[in-house]
Parts: C-alpha cells; sequence; structure tokens
C-alpha cells in the first residue's frame, strides 16, 4: 500500500470486527476492488458514534479510508442497500463463508468477482436455498479465484472425459484419476464430479460426495487451525437431530 493512500466510498463488508483499546474496533473487510482490508474504526464504541450500528456483517457498505500499512483508518461509512437478516443455519453458514474469506485471501489482493459471488451466496443463504448446494457452489468458486479450481470434467492422467458412472479418486492439487484398491485421494463418483461443475447437486451421493471432497481441498489449504464456524454449524446439526 502506498505512503499516501486514500480511497473514497468503496464496496465493502464486514468478515469480523474485534474491540481495540477503549472505544475502537479492528474490522476485517472484504472489499470490491482492494479484497482483504484490515482497518480501525475508531470511537465507534461510544453512544455518540454514528457508525456503530452500521459497521455488522452482511450488510452492504461504503467504507472511506485512509493510511499505510497492515491497518488503515476509517474515514466514512454509508449505507450501499437493504442489511442481510440471517438467523438459524443461513447465518452459521454466513459465518462459515466469512471465516474462509478471512483464512484465505490475502490483504489487498483484489477479487473483485469473488466480491459479487459472495453477496449472490449470502443472498440465497438469506432467502433460504439448500445451504449444501450453495455453498459448494461458493467453495468451487473461492477456490477457482484462488489459483486452486478444481478438474472436475476430464481425467487427469489420461486426460479422457469424466464418466458419471465410474468412480474416480480425487488428488489434490493433480486431478481425478481412476481409482483402484491403492488409491490415497478422495473417492468419488464420476457424476458427482459433472454435477458440481454445473453447481446442480441435486441428489444425495453428489451433496455427501462433493461435501467430502471440497473439506478435504479446503483442508489442504487451510492447515491444521479448525474453522470454529464448522464448529458451531456441526453442533447445530446434531441440536437440530436430536430435537427431531
Amino acid at each position: 500500500m502506498s505512503p499516501s493512500h486514500r480511497v473514497l466510498l468503496e464496496p465493502s463488508v464486514v468478515l469480523h470486527h474485534r474491540p481495540y483499546r477503549d472505544t475502537s474496533v479492528i474490522l476485517e473487510l472484504f472489499t470490491r476492488s482492494h479484497g482483504r482490508v484490515g482497518a480501525i474504526a475508531r470511537g465507534v464504541r461510544t453512544e455518540k458514534s454514528k457508525w456503530a450500528g452500521a459497521l455488522q456483517s452482511f450488510r452492504p457498505l461504503l467504507i472511506s479510508w485512509s493510511g499505510r500499512g497492515e491497518l488503515v483508518n476509517v474515514n466514512a461509512v454509508e449505507d450501499d442497500g437493504a442489511a442481510l437478516f440471517l438467523s438459524g443455519v443461513a447465518l452459521t453458514c454466513g459465518f462459515y463463508v466469512n471465516e474462509l474469506l478471512l483464512r484465505l485471501l490475502e490483504r489487498n489482493d483484489s477479487h473483485s468477482d469473488l466480491f459479487q459471488i459472495y453477496w449472490n451466496t449470502v443472498t440465497r443463504l438469506g432467502q433460504g436455498d439448500e445451504p449444501d448446494i450453495t455453498l459448494r457452489i461458493f467453495e468451487r468458486h473461492l477456490l477457482q479465484e484462488l489459483g486452486y479450481g478444481l478438474q472436475l470434467d476430464r481425467c487427469a492422467d489420461r486426460g479422457v472425459p469424466i464418466e458419471p458412472d465410474v468412480r474416480y479418486s480425487y488428488e489434490i492439487e493433480r486431478g481425478p484419476v481412476a481409482y483402484n484398491e491403492n488409491s490415497y485421494g478422495v473417492s468419488v463418483l464420476g457424476s458427482t464430479l459433472l454435477s458440481l461443475a454445473r453447481n446442480e447437486l441435486k441428489n444425495e451421493t453428489a451433496r455427501r460426495e462433493s461435501k467430502r471432497l471440497m473439506r478435504a481441498v479446503l483442508g489442504h489449504y487451510l492447515g491444521d487451525k479448525p474453522l470454529h464456524s464448522r464448529e458451531l454449524m456441526q453442533r447445530s446439526s446434531a441440536l437440530i437431530t436430536k430435537a427431531s
């Protein structure tokens, strides 16, 4: 970032915030043109602050900032549309999407297409779309944006088209290869790979296998530190199962 960097009314969303000193907060923003940005919003934890209610997750904002280094200073905040009100499973899934961006995006690395994909994703979650399908589509787009796109339509070892009824072993950073008893990748049907490529996942097998595949691939890039939001989703799922 340049020594005298100033940005005016950049489309943004708050991914995370935490208290800073007595009256301020440190924000992790996802912005359309500047990617993930760390920022300090000073004085927002006071009764007189006009920004405190605005700096919430899943709310489209226009934010101005200035400064240098890892943390810039917020100068202005405006609404850029209606806030999304997520609850229950949708809210937990929204936190999961935010945490993936926090963990996988580098600071100040623009991903304008992903910014729109993000809003499409959380909007679908808020509208009650099937979370399993919505999250898998987002994960696939996220990996593509990061340069880790999945090969879903051709066999990596032979270069031939994927066949729906054939089982493959998906090797991370290589792709699907013919399955055998010595395979070490993720076991997955060709129909699941093709369904994921088409953003469909209409049957239970495709959903189950694509979830296992995505968890393995993302885990490779996330490392050993667990996702807090994933643990929350697992607890919520257990409670729903127990109550049903």
